[in-house]
């Protein structure tokens, strides 16, 4: 059996991979990439069928971060064009993120910059959960805050977010080449607290930052092991006046190729393709819904992203339809207590697992599928892609949704 029958079988079983099998799905050629999506959609379709969830983000504090990120452009430091602005209202984010629901969006997410929220800042945000939820009871609200204090979950929860959204963003090994002002370990122990009071993890990755196919694995598979019910995959948008807005890695088929590593590591988990999709995938976008259920509506926190009735149009064309507020986007058993992913079967976790029947230095894949001799070339730098965002929340403009 080659290796895309194998990962099918074992998605379909919330089976894990080896890791050599993870790392041979991004090894594979731009030639096998309709290949390698049509396996992966095998995977998506049986765990969620053909339906696409759609998020909106408001963002309610923009710029003058007082953290290093290196891929951000609100990071300490920044020197990009970016909106700056202190707390919305809860009426002001309540009236944006009104915009998107009215779009067709399920999940807002409330997104402010800094290390971490403050007591106050937790008072703040619960006031604007409760506004949106006075005037839509069924939307999913998740919070994104940095990194939480004891006792602030709770206190989110009770407010009535639904999720907390915290990314480990790169590998544990190269963390520290990313981020100075905070660890790895910090954003795990942030997951696991909004995990243990009650709220949806929401966790995922960054790519094209210069990672190696080792860094993605790595991360890929300590969030399986993290167990979120979604996973929010970015493809880094270099801004100009960030410490990494020379680093264009990507192609639209070596996206293509990540989200399928992805849905095949964690199978039946929301991936959501995230920031940069219009930037990366650019009209490969319609192909990346047969590997992923979810995506956003409309713009970012600092980019403007493609026009919201694109966005629908490009679902309707591919064949999808948008996930209705009224059904319950993971499957039944991701929604019993302690069920998970599957992280502990057989395999195991396989974070720091050994490489298995070969290893990425050029030895075998067990599979029939042809992988890449040489390195990648280089992708064409798009800045004419990156679009500052100057619409919606912090502005006297109409939202794009």
């Amino acid at each position: 059996m080659d290796l895309l029958n194998t990962l099918v079988d074992k998605g379909l079983r919330r089976e894990l991979p080896t890791r050599d099998e993870a790392l041979a799905v991004l090894a594979t050629s731009d030639d096998d990439v309709l290949d390698v999506v049509a396996a992966a959609g095998k995977v998506r379709r049986h765990w969620f069928g053909r339906r696409v969830k759609l998020n909106y983000l408001v963002n309610l504090k923009s710029g003058l971060c007082p953290e290093d990120c290196s891929y951000c452009s609100q990071r300490l430091g920044s020197k990009a064009d970016i909106l700056k602005y202190t707390w919305l209202k809860p009426d002001q984010a309540s009236q944006a993120a009104a915009a998107g629901l009215a779009g067709g969006a399920k999940r807002v997410c409330l997104v402010a910059s800094g290390r971490g929220p403050t007591d106050r800042d937790v008072d703040r945000v619960s006031d604007t959960i409760k506004a949106i939820k006075d005037q839509n009871e069924d939307v999913e609200v998740c919070a994104c805050l940095g990194l939480l204090s004891d006792g602030q979950a709770e206190r989110l929860r009770e407010a009535g977010a639904d999720a907390y959204n915290h990314n480990l963003n790169t590998s544990e090994g190269t963390y520290g080449d990313i981020t100075t002002t905070h660890t790895y370990a910090d954003r795990v122990d942030t997951v696991q607290k909004a995990h243990a009071a009650g709220l949806s993890a929401c966790s995922g990755l960054i790519a094209g930052m210069g990672e190696s196919d080792e860094d993605l694995v790595d991360v890929v598979y300590s969030l399986r092991e993290l167990d979120p019910d979604s996973v929010p995959v970015n493809f880094l948008i270099p801004f100009e006046g960030t410490p990494l807005a020379k680093e264009w890695n990507l192609t639209p088929q070596r996206c293509l190729r990540i989200l399928a590593m992805v849905r095949f590591v964690c199978p039946d988990v929301e991936v959501r393709i995230a920031g940069g999709r219009e930037v990366h995938l650019r009209t490969m976008q319609p192909l990346a819904l047969n590997l992923a259920n979810s995506i956003f509506l409309g713009d970012y926190l600092t980019s403007e992203g493609q026009a919201g009735k694109a966005d629908l149009e490009m679902i309707a064309d591919a064949g999808f339809e948008v996930e209705g507020a009224g059904e319950v986007t993971l499957p039944e058993h991701r929604l019993t207590a302690g069920a998970g992913c599957g992280a502990h079967t057989e395999a195991g976790c396989g974070a720091h697992a050994d490489a298995g029947c070969g290893s990425h230095e050029g030895g075998g894949v067990c599979g029939s599928v042809k992988v890449q001799a040489e390195q990648e070339q280089p992708a064409e730098a798009r800045t004419d892609l990156v679009a500052v965002r100057r619409r919606g929340a912090g502005t006297d403009l109409a939202p794009n949704a």
